[in-house]
């Protein structure tokens, strides 16, 4: 068997998720198979690249060195597809769609300085599901789409992806006078009595993944408020509620923001863009532009700040 580059993303998956159910689910392959391509790659080898943790599956130290080699080959095999066509929106405007996630203070500037001469237009969506159907119609021309692990998105050539962040977990925001706040990680199952508020952008699975978690640690989640991302503040400072949360934001006056336990919730960000709108060259541009800005505010919160510094494994390749 030759090595291709489906088992590239295949050890990249198993590596970002920890999981060989979550690997399937992001590959859309069944769990026998995913299995089956490890151990023939590490027949092919001569040598174990994956072993069983409590959590899941773990590399072990050559499947580390083999994984960061495989997203330096996919990193290239993606640029190589930007080539096939050389394009240029028709106004020279890059329309640029983003998660509501921190680092959207920062990106129209690191873009722009990232693609000078380009003018940046900037569309702030928490569903990652209308992101992807924007680039698909070319409403966008790219656009930096959080993913839950489990709850895949399809995107649709000519729309082509790179990871930024391949892993990051979920934090849980909760009110500063809350019992648990103190604690430097909070138990899933420790929550079962609150009331939840809904996580944005429910269709792209983020609020199936948070009732998933929530029954896994013993209970369903009474899920009592909908609201957008900064209506939900007031409610969590004043013990209305608890959600889950991008972990970069700066913690909001009245609120604690912690780790959950065992990481039950995990996300990833990848770069999508029209390799009709945009060269390779500018592709690899905006990407370490969406970098740059991550990277601004990766200390917005303390605990995150300690999560990302012990985990440069995640760090985006640029």
């Amino acid at each position: 068997m030759d090595l291709e580059i489906r088992h590239l993303r295949m050890i990249c998956a198993l590596a970002e998720t920890g999981s060989v159910t979550r690997a399937a689910a992001r590959l859309g392959l069944s769990q026998p198979a995913i299995t089956s391509r490890l151990h023939h790659l590490e027949n092919l080898v001569g040598a174990t690249l994956f072993v069983r943790s409590r959590s899941g599956v773990e590399p072990t130290p050559l499947g580390s060195q083999v994984v960061a080699r495989a997203r330096i080959v996919l990193a290239e095999v993606d640029a190589l597809l930007g080539d096939l066509r050389v394009p240029r929106g028709p106004d020279g405007v890059l329309r640029l769609g983003s998660v509501h996630v921190a680092c959207v203070a920062s990106i129209v500037g690191r873009v722009s300085e990232a693609l000078p001469g380009r003018e940046v237009s900037l569309r702030i969506e928490p569903s990652a599901a209308l992101l992807a159907e924007a680039l698909s119609r070319g409403h966008l021309d790219a656009a930096l789409i959080g993913v839950i692990e489990g709850f895949d998105i399809t995107l649709v050539a000519p729309v082509v992806s790179r990871t930024l962040v391949p892993r990051y977990p979920i934090f849980v925001a909760l009110s500063a006078a809350h019992p648990l706040a103190a604690q430097e990680e909070i138990s899933l199952a420790d929550l079962r009595e609150e009331a939840w508020i809904s996580p944005p952008g429910a269709d792209d699975g983020s609020l199936a993944a948070l009732r998933a978690s929530c029954r896994a640690a013993g209970y369903e989640p009474r899920v009592l408020y909908d609201a957008p991302s900064g209506a939900a503040r007031p409610l969590v400072a004043e013990g209305h509620g608890v959600r889950l949360v991008d972990p970069s934001w700066p913690v909001p006056s009245g609120v604690s923001v912690r780790p959950l336990a065992g990481e039950p919730q995990v996300a990833r960000l990848v770069v999508a863009w029209r390799r009709d709108r945009l060269s390779a060259a500018c592709a690899s541009a905006l990407y370490r532009g969406l970098a740059d800005a991550y990277g601004d505010h990766v200390d917005g919160n303390p605990a995150f700040s300690r999560w990302w510094r012990t985990h440069p494994e995640v760090h985006p390749l640029t």
